[in-house]
């Protein structure tokens, strides 16, 4: 938002500047994840750095994979300072993404187990064999 004033853009400034749509902006309002400023007198809603930040914050979140329910939980606790919540909220995401990096690793090796069968095997290819239960 280099070169806005603060609580000068618009609802669709405010999603551009977070590379979201304005419905994804009006989705997180209605969650209570961003703040719906009041009409200015002109009947216009003006968004600020501190939305921009905390959208950017919400989007990143989200990346890491937290929920919207956690990264509401998030917010609410960079209110409160409690590390101790904030840290067990990143402990359950990094062991929810150790138990998907095993999953991934699974799927992983059985493909490749697949793809070298399917280069020395006659027949029906086994990789499209694998998936055809019917």
């Amino acid at each position: 938002m280099a070169g806005h004033m603060i609580g000068s853009d618009t609802i669709g400034g405010l999603a551009r500047a977070g590379g979201v749509g304005v419905e994804t902006i009006r989705y997180y309002q209605r969650r209570g994840l961003l703040p719906t400023p009041s009409r200015n007198p002109g009947g216009i809603r003006r968004y600020g750095a501190d939305d921009v930040r905390r959208l950017l914050f919400i989007k990143s979140a989200q990346a890491a994979g937290f929920t919207l329910e956690q990264v509401a939980e998030l917010l609410a606790l960079d209110a409160t300072e409690d590390r101790d919540r904030a840290r067990a909220l990143a402990r359950e995401r990094i062991a929810a993404l150790d138990a998907k990096i095993v999953e991934l690793q699974k799927a992983r090796d059985a493909l490749g187990r697949l793809a070298r069968d399917c280069a020395s095997s006659k027949g029906p290819c086994p990789i499209i064999a694998s998936f055809d239960h019917g």
